[in-house]
């Protein structure tokens, strides 16, 4: 009996796992339905599904008006950059608040979450003159600079809660053994944290791509990323849904398969140290 309500459970808790995951990718399921449809059967109501017209023609007709490649090209120079200098500052500076806490490394670290909290227009005048005295307004350095700003919270923290996972005496024996500051972080610490590490970049590197203000706000053409790309497609003398819908899902067909390949790793990471 017990294992049958056992099983019982476990059905419902499945089809209530599915039910919510299909309400969450729905609107990314209708997008790219929507992309392979003429602009009359988009914008028809009731909707079409099964007699709607589909068509290609939107994604030739998206290619051609625009230089994917590039913009593809700036969103991969962007947010693997932004990743790497974050991830050489964070660790350092989590190795330290892990290793050698101080009596306000805690409150350190809440001050770094909750400037995430803070909304992204609120610094919008200072960085915007920023970028223009620095010369950095719609250049990829100045993008992988901001973006590393804004992510380097969650890196640090990320890092910091992987670091304190790891036995002190580890580190202490490497100390003892002659290792200095820089080699027990290379080549001690490091390989041990790797998939904590590579769970941070994971994590970052999808944050970095699907960041939408910064990149529309501080680019105009050259150093334009996926975002742009995406905004590109709304004209003023109206929404063209299915074309639209079709730059849309080329936009995020990349890290979609990227999250795909990676979920485990990021499943992990995002859990790790949630249960002890």
């Amino acid at each position: 009996m017990a294992r049958a309500t056992s099983t019982r459970r476990k059905l419902l808790t499945t089809l209530a796992a599915w039910s919510v995951a299909l309400v969450i990718f729905f609107p990314v399921l209708w997008m790219i339905l929507t992309s392979f449809k003429t602009e009359v059967s988009a914008v028809a109501t009731p909707p079409e599904l099964l007699g709607a017209d589909w068509t290609l023609e939107n994604y030739a007709e998206v290619w051609q008006r625009s230089d994917y490649p590039r913009f593809f090209w700036n969103s991969v120079v962007i947010s693997i950059g932004s990743t790497l200098l974050g991830l050489a500052i964070a660790i350092p500076a989590a190795w330290s608040m892990a290793f050698v806490p101080g009596r306000k490394t805690k409150d350190l670290l809440m001050w770094m979450l909750s400037t995430k909290m803070m909304p992204a227009v609120g610094v919008l005048i200072p960085m915007y003159l920023l970028f223009q005295r620095l010369g950095l307004f719609d250049t990829k350095i100045g993008l992988v600079l901001a973006l590393m700003l804004m992510n380097l919270p969650i890196i640090v923290w990320m890092l910091y809660t992987y670091f304190k996972e790891i036995p002190a005496e580890i580190l202490e024996a490497a100390r003892m053994d002659g290792a200095g500051l820089w080699n027990e972080i290379l080549y001690v610490l490091t390989p041990m944290a790797l998939p904590g590490i590579a769970s941070t970049m994971l994590l970052n590197v999808i944050l970095a791509w699907n960041e939408a203000f910064w990149t529309i706000t501080l680019t105009t053409t050259k150093a334009a990323p996926l975002s742009a790309f995406i905004a590109s497609f709304s004209a003023p003398q109206g929404l063209f849904y299915a074309k639209l819908s079709a730059a849309s899902t080329m936009a995020i067909a990349p890290i979609l398969i990227l999250g795909w390949f990676s979920q485990k790793q990021l499943v992990r990471g995002l859990t790790f140290g949630a249960v002890k």
